[in-house]
């Protein structure tokens, strides 16, 4: 299927196109790698009326770190983190990078595109808010910061207003004995993952859980940080007994709908075998081990 008809702007300046998303209202949409929105229109699910091209402005694509932070620029694409090494101090965001779709959306999806579309189904949003994560914004009143969990608002909303665009990531680097992973299960590469499971913790003497979050993917309206979960682990010795009932917990706090990948049972059955995975990885991390973590895909051995 083919698009509705739109038009097509190509923005010289971050200012520049401020001022033409504002001047042509709430049916246009910022494009910048196109692989969440372009798919859309083709399936007509979004029309936007014109289309203001972000994939040509200088200076919105780099991973550094500044202040304990690690700043990822809004052009930035899945590959760029895959491959930084600033980035893979921070494991978890190498597996979430690393298992994004294939690489050929790997080389044209942008972090920035990512987090401004909310997809529920996506994978950053998880893994983000497993850590201290912060969204910079730049709009016709200015710049502005804004903590990931009051980002998003729902599926395929957030608080961006009128010409506002997202300009960066800002994620603090974890401290020293923590550890994290991500993993998603998915039918093949190319699709979005049926669910997904995203663990940040941090161990201290004795193996105690000093602090962990707990994010779940693809069972709700947006990503979902289960709490209960995370109180099983919190404060406590790291133990099969407390991993068995943080999983329980998890699984308790999805929602997941029924539809082509599965049924809500088989989801929540599938999550918490992932959020067990995660955990471990997690932990072992946070040993300071090694740990090389994958995506489950249908028929993988």
């Amino acid at each position: 299927m083919y698009p509705a008809a739109f038009q097509y702007f190509r923005a010289q300046s971050i200012e520049g196109a401020i001022h033409r998303l504002s001047e042509l209202g709430e049916d246009a949409r910022p494009l910048a790698g196109g692989q969440s929105l372009v798919p859309l229109m083709k399936l007509r699910f979004s029309r936007p009326s014109a289309l203001v091209d972000l994939g040509f402005l200088p200076g919105l694509s780099y991973v550094r770190t500044e202040n304990g932070t690690l700043r990822l620029g809004a052009l930035t694409c899945h590959a760029d983190v895959e491959e930084s090494d600033a980035a893979s101090r921070i494991p978890i965001l190498h597996d979430c990078a690393a298992g994004i779709a294939d690489v050929q959306v790997r080389n044209r999806g942008t972090i920035g595109g990512s987090i401004a579309e909310a997809d529920p189904s996506g994978d950053w949003m998880p893994a983000l808010l497993a850590l201290d994560t912060e969204v910079r914004c730049v709009g016709p009143k200015g710049d502005r910061t804004v903590p990931l969990p009051e980002f998003v608002c729902d599926a395929f909303t957030t608080v961006l207003e009128l010409g506002e665009l997202v300009r960066e990531a800002i994620v603090r680097f974890p401290a020293k004995g923590s550890g994290g992973a991500y993993i998603a299960f998915k039918r093949s590469a190319p699709v979005y993952a049926t669910v997904s499971a995203a663990v940040q913790l941090r161990l201290g003497k004795n193996d105690v859980c000093e602090d962990c979050r707990i994010v779940l993917g693809c069972v709700g309206l947006t990503a979902i940080r289960a709490r209960d979960a995370e109180m099983q682990l919190t404060g406590r010795p790291l133990t099969a007994h407390s991993i068995d009932h943080a999983v329980e917990a998890a699984m308790a706090a999805a929602e997941p709908e029924p539809d082509l990948r599965g049924s809500a049972d088989y989801k929540r059955v599938l999550l918490g075998a992932l959020v067990r995975r995660a955990i471990d990885a997690a932990a072992r991390r946070a040993r300071g081990e090694q740990v090389e973590v994958h995506h489950e895909y249908i028929g993988r051995s």
